[in-house]
């Protein structure tokens, strides 16, 4: 069992690695992304978790953004073509990031990224 986790966080961490190289995805949003991240791994939160159920809250909403900007906002072209897994499984993630997206206000999601999909999708 200790293999198979092992496996698929090598599995999680060469996808973020490759997505986050990719040159169709804006800087700025890569910036974004790295921050979002920080600041769920970070002890130090916006809210303190000591506060009970709004303590999670800014963790949730900032998972729930990088969900979104994953599945929402990029291309799915751009993540298929560095996805580790079968399709099955990015249908499955995809949908349940739809429900942790609809976490997110929309306000902030339109103000902070930049990319802009294919025209022809």
């Amino acid at each position: 069992m200790f293999s198979k986790i092992r496996r698929r966080f090598s599995e999680i961490t060469t996808f973020v690695k490759d997505v986050a190289n990719d040159p169709r995805i804006p800087e700025r949003d890569k910036k974004v992304l790295l921050g979002l991240l920080a600041l769920i791994l970070s002890p130090i939160d916006i809210i303190p978790d000591w506060i009970p159920v709004f303590g999670q809250i800014d963790d949730i909403v900032m998972l729930a953004l990088i969900l979104d900007y994953f599945f929402r906002v990029l291309d799915a072209e751009i993540l298929l073509s560095h996805d580790p897994w079968d399709m099955k499984s990015f249908a499955r993630l995809r949908r349940w990031s739809g429900v942790a997206s609809a976490l997110a206000p929309s306000f902030v999601k339109c103000r902070l990224w930049r990319y802009v999909g294919s025209p022809y999708q």
